[in-house]
C-alpha cells in the first residue's frame, strides 16, 4: 500500500508561489505515494471557548492528518517567520484530542513532517528555521535536512509565476528520495 502524504500550503492565496511549488512536487512525487492536500481554510482561530467539542473543520483536519504517514509543510515567510494561517493550523493540531486529558495525544504528536517554502532573497529560511522550533515545541517529527528553500527573484513577483532551476529541481528530488525513506515508503 503506498504511503499518504498530506500536503499543507501555507498561503491562502489562489496561485500562490508555494502553491505552485507544492504542485511541482507532487508532480515529482509522481506515483511514489499518494498525495492530498490539506483544506483548512475554514478552521477558525484557536479558541479555548470552542475547544470541546471540537469544530467540524478542526475535526476534519485533524483526521486527515493522523490518517498521513507524513506532511509537507509548503509555506512563505512573512516576516522572517511563518503565516499566522500556519501557526492556527498547528495550534489547533497540537491541542489533546480529549478534553481535559492532556495524555491523550495530539493529532500531530509524532507524526512525520517535511518543510519547504518560496519566498524573496532568504528562499524561506526564516520561515523553515521558525517552523522547526515549532515543530519541536508540539512533539512533531520533522525530517530537518534536507529541506528546500527557493529564493524568488523580481521577475517572478512581476509574472506570477513559479520558474524552478536545475538546482531546485535537483534540491526537491533529494527532499522527495529522503521523505520517503523517512515515512518507510
Amino acid at each position: 500500500m503506498k504511503k499518504q502524504i498530506l500536503m499543507i500550503v501555507g498561503s491562502t492565496r489562489k496561485d500562490s508561489f508555494n502553491q505552485q511549488l507544492a504542485d511541482k512536487i507532487v508532480v515529482q512525487i509522481a506515483d511514489a505515494a499518494d498525495v492530498t492536500f490539506l483544506d483548512y481554510s475554514d478552521v477558525p482561530f484557536m479558541n479555548q471557548d470552542i475547544e470541546f467539542p471540537a469544530p467540524e473543520a478542526v475535526a476534519r483536519v485533524r483526521d486527515a492528518v493522523q490518517a498521513a504517514d507524513g506532511l509537507w509543510i509548503v509555506s512563505p515567510e512573512y516576516n522572517f517567520s511563518y503565516p499566522a494561517v500556519v501557526k492556527n493550523l498547528l495550534d489547533w493540531l497540537s491541542r489533546p484530542l480529549v478534553a481535559g486529558d492532556y495524555s491523550s495525544g495530539t493529532a500531530i504528536l509524532g507524526k512525520k513532517v517535511t518543510v519547504s517554502g518560496a519566498a524573496g532573497k532568504s528562499a524561506a529560511a526564516g520561515c523553515r528555521k521558525k517552523l522547526g522550533e515549532l515543530l519541536i515545541a508540539i512533539k512533531a517529527d520533522q525530517m530537518t535536512t534536507p529541506e528546500t528553500g527557493i529564493a524568488l527573484g523580481m521577475d517572478a513577483f512581476a509574472t506570477n509565476t513559479l520558474t524552478l532551476t536545475a538546482d531546485n529541481e535537483k534540491s526537491i528530488a533529494d527532499q522527495i528520495a529522503a521523505f520517503l525513506k523517512f515515512i518507510g515508503a
